[in-house]
């Protein structure tokens, strides 16, 4: 089976063994193309929009080419399928149809079964690539994913990024691999029923390695101001390419790369003016062209909770986007087990219980109510009618770890009886979970910020990831952000590899087992539940100021499904259902002390009624 995605830019493999190159360069008054290996430059026609399109037989798959602007700059191909040499090296012509699909029958999975596993292919194995990634996807099936969302793999500078300043949108990295072995990575996990998702950037270019000002000016515009500068021009003069630019984009990775799913990055950041929206748009686009018996998910990092994106149609099916990553939850439970408020946690300083009872009923704690971080300004829109699958709960991810000075995974900050409390409810919870990479056999290795910037750039990311952390206590002092490590330096990337030598211990052993048995529960008893039906009929109360219960009643079903938790350091007695079975219970809680109606401190138990 072959899948090939058409698109309006870049160079395309033509039936007859020619490639199409074309270029938007509305900037530009002259575009010849630079084939490597020939003596001659090909010149482009040019039409009045700015697009210069060329057809020719002397180029085939694995040639590689610049694009030359009016006789003297040589670019690569900003709609390149390849970097073989990174970002500032020539592109190469990629033939899709070299490829052999074997996974025709693959429809995807519901949301409803979603187990989400998040990692970044670098640092994720030894290699760092996407064919050592295919080697883990047994254990990844075994322990219970269903979806591994993978990091941004866009083409950046240098040999190690997070992969949010990538520049070549359409060109998986090279330091992973050509486009084949990512192909066959997607191929071999939907062989085991594992989804694969990936995180998109559509707010900003990286730094480094982008020469779209050059030609295509318009790309940007000074009227909207981002963390990264100039935004991206999706609403004023010739947006309508810009536009086309990033929804070609996410309907190339579905299609030709058969992804399940996408995840955009930081859309807050992204500003458009005008009707509609570009999130509506493209996801509009998604959704009439996709198959429709084929599962397509689409998530949002959303820092302002705009709930209209993630509206409902009959059925459960979603208008356009299918959950949201939820920060509430995440900084809620961060606050109730570490105790820290300073920073972005001062929101959830005061009533971190309330706000997580809220998630777990209604999916955002923020539904308008006013923010101390931002000065009172308002934030989130409510979610009445929204089911439990809009909203991705997790306790860790990239960000979470990562945006720490130091790295650290929660398992060192906090008490690991409070750690297993946390993933007892958000793993058994009616939202779907998110993992990060490692935390599921309790890895100590950190998760760093890296990257591999050159010269002043380099300098400049170094100053500023340590000024970023001024604002926490600890870092007042600039002597103590000096020991804050080197984004730029070799090292802090391998510190931030896994270390699967830590499965063989028994501490993280047992960490496995923990987690396993919980993935095993909630697809015995969770998941076909939420399968039934869309909307819960979901209540919480507060008991003392620790103690948390919760309960969601399925459509179609007469059962109930309870949570009760101490999330506290101090024993509690409490009332238990009536009529109910248990399903989970912490080492913490004994027969007998459960019997007795007795919570200990970091204690969760589940019902079924």
């Amino acid at each position: 089976m072959k899948r090939q995605y058409s698109m309006p830019f870049g160079a395309q493999c033509r039936d007859d063994g020619s490639v199409r190159f074309r270029l938007w360069a509305p900037a530009a008054e002259q575009v010849e193309v630079c084939l490597a290996g020939a003596s001659v430059m090909i010149p482009l026609a040019r039409d009045d929009q700015g697009w210069f399109e060329l057809v020719t037989d002397a180029a085939k798959p694995g040639t590689q080419y610049r694009f030359r602007i009016n006789g003297e700059q040589e670019v690569p191909d900003p709609a390149s399928r390849f970097q073989p040499q990174d970002v500032h090296g020539p592109s190469e012509v990629v033939d899709p149809n070299t490829f052999d699909w074997r996974d025709g029958a693959w429809r995807g999975r519901r949301w409803e079964e979603a187990v989400i596993y998040e990692l970044h292919v670098g640092a994720f194995s030894p290699a760092g690539t996407f064919f050592a990634m295919r080697e883990r996807l047994d254990y990844l099936a075994d322990l219970g994913i269903t979806a591994v969302e993978l990091m941004p793999i866009a083409d950046f500078p240098g040999r190690r990024n997070w992969g949010y300043d990538g520049v070549f949108p359409f060109a998986p990295d090279s330091v992973y691999g050509r486009p084949e072995d990512l192909k066959e990575l997607v191929q071999s996990a939907h062989e085991r029923g594992i989804m694969v998702l990936l995180d998109v950037v559509y707010n900003h270019f990286g730094p480094e390695g982008n020469y779209l000002r050059s030609y295509a000016p318009q790309f940007f515009t000074d009227r909207h101001r981002t963390p990264w500068g100039d935004g991206i021009n999706f609403d004023g003069p010739a947006s309508r390419v810009v536009r086309d630019f990033f929804i070609q984009n996410a309907l190339y990775w579905l299609t030709e790369y058969h992804f399940d799913g996408l995840r955009l990055d930081a859309v807050h950041a992204i500003i458009d003016d005008s009707t509609p929206h570009i999130l509506e748009e493209l996801a509009d686009a998604v959704r009439n062209a996709i198959e429709p018996d084929r599962h397509v998910h689409l998530l949002l990092e959303n820092d302002r909770n705009q709930a209209h994106y993630l509206q409902r149609e009959e059925h459960c099916r979603p208008k356009r986007y299918t959950a949201q990553w939820n920060d509430d939850v995440h900084h809620a439970l961060h606050v109730l087990i570490t105790g820290e408020r300073d920073g972005y946690y001062v929101d959830y300083s005061e009533h971190p219980l309330e706000q997580l009872g809220r998630c777990l009923v209604e999916g955002f704690a923020y539904q308008g109510e006013g923010s101390l971080l931002r000065n009172g300004e308002k934030r989130g829109e409510c979610t009445r009618g929204l089911p439990p699958g809009a909203f991705v709960s997790f306790l860790q991810n990239h960000d979470q770890i990562g945006n720490r000075a130091f790295g650290e995974r929660i398992i060192n900050i906090a008490d690991a009886r409070a750690v297993r409390a946390a993933m007892a409810i958000v793993l058994l919870a009616p939202s779907p979970p998110l993992l990060f990479m490692g935390e599921e056999f309790g890895a100590d290795t950190p998760f760093l910020f890296f990257c591999d910037f050159e010269k002043d750039l380099a300098k400049a990311v170094t100053e500023g990831r340590r000024n970023e952390f001024a604002r926490f206590a600890r870092f007042n002092d600039p002597a103590q952000r000096e020991g804050i490590p080197d984004p730029n330096a070799v090292a802090t990337f391998e510190a931030s590899r896994l270390d699967w030598n830590e499965m063989e211990r028994p501490r993280h052993r047992e960490w496995l087992r923990f987690y396993r048995h919980l993935l095993t529960l909630r697809c015995r008893h969770i998941v076909p539940r939420l399968l039934a039906g869309c909307g819960l009929d979901a209540n919480y109360e507060i008991l003392g100021d620790r103690v948390l219960t919760v309960g969601w009643k399925f459509p179609n079903r007469a059962d109930e499904l309870i949570l009760m938790a101490n999330l506290g350091a101090d024993s509690l007695s409490v009332s238990l259902p009536s009529a109910s079975s248990v399903i989970y219970a912490s080492v913490e809680l004994s027969a007998g002390t459960l019997a007795q109606g007795m919570l200990p401190p970091w204690s969760v138990v589940w019902f079924l009624k």
